[in-house]
């Protein structure tokens, strides 16, 4: 069943066609892809190749040039953005502020869609925000403000803000930019732990290892789309990123990783 039959009911998110043009050059082309309920989908691809793109498209917040998408069945543009809000979040690679806001504040920003004249601010609502920001390692930092904060940090608060939506569906943009090594394990684990559907940017093909399947972009198109064994092919991996690769185990416990040469 591809990706289009799938998206009138067993998944999360599809798309089937999907092209964005911007000043006349195709930033991504003739996409169709299908997001399983519950599933961690990594997206993988050289600079360029259309990650970034196909995430704001897939969150609504850019305007396709042809294709379609669904979100939990519905034609995404059939939904108002309170309505997408509450059922996904995105997490930007470069998404900041000029306000004065502290880390707590920032956070508090993802229970906006939830938030009415009938349903004020409670004590559900604080509790929420409180267990996101300790889900990223960020209770010590709550109080501090925004610009004081390194690279690292944002984006942690980034994340506790989704986080804290409780959407179903998350949407990240390379989550482990600017994280040491230790956070980047974490996030990676938080994310993969969380009751939800994640569609993951990522660099690092090795840590895209840990998704269930990956998509492989590549100027723009979708090449591959299956579990990661099946698709990072050495074959595919020298053509797409130029790069040699061997698939090595790990002698401790036999986990499969890549090695990567240049040409």
């Amino acid at each position: 069943m591809n990706a289009f039959n799938q998206a009138q009911g067993t998944t999360a998110l599809a798309c089937r066609a999907l092209t964005c043009i911007i000043k006349g050059q195709a930033l991504l082309q003739d996409v169709s892809l299908g997001v399983i309920p519950g599933e961690t989908l990594g997206i993988v691809g050289p600079n360029g190749s259309g990650k970034s793109t196909l995430l704001r498209l897939l969150a609504g917040l850019q305007a396709p040039a042809s294709g379609e998408l669904w979100l939990d069945g519905l034609p995404l543009a059939s939904l108002n953005r309170r309505d997408v809000a509450q059922r996904l979040a995105l997490v930007e690679q470069q998404a900041e502020t000029a306000d004065a806001i502290s880390v707590r504040d920032a956070v508090e920003l993802g229970r906006t869609p939830w938030l009415s004249a009938l349903a004020p601010w409670s004590s559900e609502d604080q509790r929420i925000v409180q267990q996101a920001l300790a889900d990223v390692d960020l209770l010590h930092l709550s109080e501090r403000r925004w610009q004081t904060l390194s690279g690292g940090e944002r984006q942690r608060a980034h994340i506790a803000r989704a986080l804290a939506q409780q959407a179903r569906i998350l949407l990240l943009d390379e989550p482990t930019n600017h994280l040491d090594i230790q956070h980047q394990l974490n996030i990676l684990g938080l994310v993969k732990a969380l009751p939800v559907t994640s569609v993951i940017a990522l660099h690092d093909l090795n840590q895209a290892l840990q998704c269930d399947r990956l998509a492989v972009l590549h100027q723009g198109r979708l090449v591959a789309l299956g579990a990661p064994e099946t698709v990072l092919t050495p074959e595919r991996l020298q053509a797409v990123f130029g790069v040699q690769a061997r698939w090595l185990s790990d002698p401790l416990d036999g986990t499969r990783f890549l090695r990567l040469t240049p040409l």
